[in-house]
């Protein structure tokens, strides 16, 4: 079975937003991938000293075969750092793993299998 790893903001971590139907939105997503056959699992990180340790964390819990970098990072400017960061966290401590982008939340089953 093929795995995917998600990466995405942690919706806690954005001002004046109700992370809550967001976090909902982002599980359902996750619960796609097994409708699907493939076996996924999700880390969200804030633009902070903790993103790396938990980015390598969850990196080097298995050899994934693609990891899917959300919009959220990817599109807002502010982050660009983090999306740097994460994108070369990736090819260091999951090299053999496929590189991936979702343009939101929703999308990310089918991000991931065009990399699969």
């Amino acid at each position: 079975m093929p795995s995917v790893l998600v990466v995405g903001y942690d919706p806690q971590a954005i001002p004046g937003v109700d992370a809550q139907p967001l976090r909902a939105a982002l599980d359902k997503e996750l619960a796609r991938f097994g409708e699907h056959g493939i076996d996924a699992a999700m880390t969200l990180v804030v633009y902070d000293e903790s993103a790396e340790a938990t980015l390598v964390a969850s990196l080097a819990e298995r050899p994934w075969d693609v990891v899917v970098v959300g919009g959220g990072i990817r599109k807002t400017e502010q982050l660009l750092p983090l999306f740097e960061q994460i994108v070369n966290l990736i090819r260091r401590h999951a090299p053999q793993a496929a590189i991936a982008f979702n343009t939101s939340g929703g999308d990310s089953v089918e991000a991931a299998r065009r990399r699969l």
